[in-house]
């Protein structure tokens, strides 16, 4: 009977032991549970609130993207119009006070071309000419001959009075495609007054040098002219 009470004591001890150590096994997984939903949550709450300051940044970069992009077209304009200084300058409108002074000075240039050309206006030019066989012959500067036949001969004919002009030495001097003519003698009296508005010429290069001839008199002899740079 004593080894029965025993038994059942024991027997008794270790069940307890069990009801009270059961719980404590069950519990275990719950809480596991528990604290994986709870990060579940956690992680569910993040992505909204990143998101949240993903757009805030883009909305923040956007303005000043915005405002940066006609400071770079404003810098792009300066620079293609720094690179193109001289079309630039042709599109603006020129002020009136400098047209004027452009047509005054032009009057003035032409004025002064016409008192130059009548002192120079031969009394009886066959007498007064010299061909360069009677000068001794050419011996300045020769125009390549491709140039010349672009520029130059009986096909290439032009008027002197829009073109540069000066006096050296004495003698009338313009400049034609690229080359300074001097006049070595006066223009004949036959011609107009006004020729070198009205008449057609052309430079020539005959048996011994250049000459300058007038198209408005054919066959007769043209003028005696040197070249220069």
């Amino acid at each position: 009977m004593k080894q029965a009470g025993v038994f059942s004591t024991a027997t008794l001890g270790v069940l307890l032991l069990v009801a009270t150590g059961a719980p404590g096994y069950g519990q275990q997984p719950q809480q596991q549970q528990n604290q994986n939903q709870n990060r579940q949550q956690n992680q569910a709450r993040r992505p909204p609130q990143q998101n949240q300051n993903r757009q805030q940044n883009q909305t923040r970069r956007a303005p000043q993207q915005n405002q940066n992009r006609p400071r770079m077209q404003e810098q792009n304009q300066n620079r293609q119009q720094a690179q193109r200084p001289g079309q630039s300058n042709q599109n603006r409108p020129r002020p009136a006070l400098e047209l004027q002074r452009t047509q005054q000075e032009r009057r003035a240039q032409q004025a002064e071309q016409r008192r130059i050309w009548q002192q120079h206006r031969a009394g009886r030019w066959d007498s007064e000419r010299r061909t360069w066989q009677q000068r001794g012959g050419y011996s300045g500067y020769r125009i390549p001959a491709p140039y010349f036949r672009n520029y130059y001969g009986r096909n290439h004919w032009f008027r002197v009075y829009n073109l540069p002009f000066m006096v050296v030495g004495g003698f009338p001097r313009f400049q034609y495609a690229g080359y300074w003519f001097t006049f070595l003698d006066p223009y004949p009296e036959y011609w107009g007054v006004n020729w070198y508005e009205t008449d057609d010429v052309f430079i020539d290069y005959s048996m011994d040098g250049y000459y300058l001839y007038n198209r408005m008199y054919p066959g007769r002899p043209g003028i005696a002219v040197s070249i220069a740079f």
